[in-house]
Order: C-alpha cells, then structure tokens, then sequence
C-alpha cells in the first residue's frame, strides 16, 4: 500500500504549470491575479527608476547652468516658459511671476515676493505628483497580496478537504495536489508583495530627496529675488 501512494504521488506534476494546470478555478484566479500584480509592480519598479534618474540628471544639469553666472533673463529664454524638466519648471514660475509683476514704468506690484513663492511651490506640487505618481500602486500591491495569496490558500485546503471527504482516502496522492496550490498561492502573494513594499519604501525615500531638492532651489532663488526686491 505505501509502495502504491509513493507512486501515485511520484506521478504527481508539482511544478508550477501543473500546479496552476490542477488548481481549481477559484485558486486559477488568485493565482493570475497575483502575477498580474507582480508584473504590473515591476513595470512601475523599472520606469520609476528611470524616471528618477533622468529627474537627478536633469536636476543636476539646471543646478550648473543656475549657478554658472549667466544673467537670469538669458536662462530663462533659454528654457522658456513651459520647460521639460521639473527642475527648470520651478525656475521658470518663478521668472514668470517676476516678469508679470512689473508694471510697464518698470515698477513692480505690491506683494510680488509671495506670489513668485506660490507660483514656485505649486511647480513643485506638479512634480511632486508627477514623481509620486504610481507609487500608490505598490503600496496596494504590497498590502493585499499577501491575504489574496491567503484567500487562496484557504480555498485551496478547503478544496483538498472534500476531495478527501468524497473519496474517503487520506493518502499523499489525494492530499498533496490540493495543499501544493495552496501553498502556491501563498507563495505567490509573497513573491509580489515583498519587492512591492520594499521598493516603495526606496521610491518614496528617492521622491522626497528630489524633491526636498527643488525646494531648497526655489528658497535659494527666492533669497536671491527677495535682493532685486529691496535694492
């Protein structure tokens, strides 16, 4: 009898095709919902990361050509009004808000400082969003998928308990199929879970530093106006 369920179980297909292949539906669900997931993280994982180190590059780029000592007017027609880079955008508002608060004599309009800071800060804002955008994504993915693989591994040992009961028989080539998907599906809400959490701790800790780095810009280019306007 042992010889006979060692063989019944040798001819088992424990991999992960003939896992998904002998699941049931419910537990096929999971099991594509969770791959979806985790594709679906990495491809936000992969253009983040690319995002992020073009913003770094052209962040580092403007910071030369600020600080290069060429006048402020030439740069800002260099740029424009509507620049690509985030870094040139806060630049731009706040040029933009300092050429509209003169008055044709060449005076400027009362409370010219607070609007430049507002026009900056909602710059930031912008790329703020736009750099944070799709993080929110593997928060969830981070946070789900460990109990939708859960609700499939609990499905799937509740599937491999009415085999049992409907076949009457307790053996390792009745028992295994079912507890092997469900374990599956365990594994799998952890494989897209884990780099989900981990990277948006990372992406989130990066957003903020690239950000925290258009702030200290729009403070230093706020000081240097703040000086036009009292001269």
């Amino acid at each position: 009898m042992e010889s006979e369920t060692l063989a019944a179980a040798q001819g088992i297909d424990f991999s992960m095709l003939g896992l998904f292949a002998h699941a049931s539906l419910t537990v096929k669900l999971v099991i594509i919902i969770l791959v979806l997931a985790s594709f679906w993280s990495w491809s936000i994982i992969i253009q983040k990361h690319i995002a992020f180190k073009s913003a770094r590059r052209e962040a580092a780029q403007f910071d030369r050509a600020f600080w290069s000592g060429d006048p402020l007017d030439e740069l800002y027609e260099e740029v424009g009004p509507e620049p690509r880079g985030r870094a040139s955008r806060v630049f731009s508002a706040g040029m933009t808000e300092w050429r509209r608060s003169h008055r044709t004599d060449g005076a400027l309009i009362p409370g010219a400082q607070a609007r430049i800071d507002r026009a900056m800060d909602v710059a930031i804002a912008k790329g703020s969003d736009s750099l944070q955008s799709g993080l929110q994504v593997l928060a969830t993915v981070g946070s789900t998928a460990p109990f939708v693989g859960l609700f499939g591994t609990v499905w799937g040992i509740m599937h491999s308990f009415i085999g049992i009961a409907q076949q009457q028989n307790t053996n390792l080539a009745v028992v295994a199929p079912g507890i092997a998907e469900a374990l599956f599906a365990t594994a799998l809400g952890l494989v897209a879970a884990i780099p989900a959490v981990i990277f948006y701790n990372k992406l989130s800790s990066d957003s903020e530093q690239i950000v925290s780095g258009y702030e200290a810009f729009a403070d230093e280019f706020s000081t240097i106006l703040s000086r036009q306007l009292e001269s």
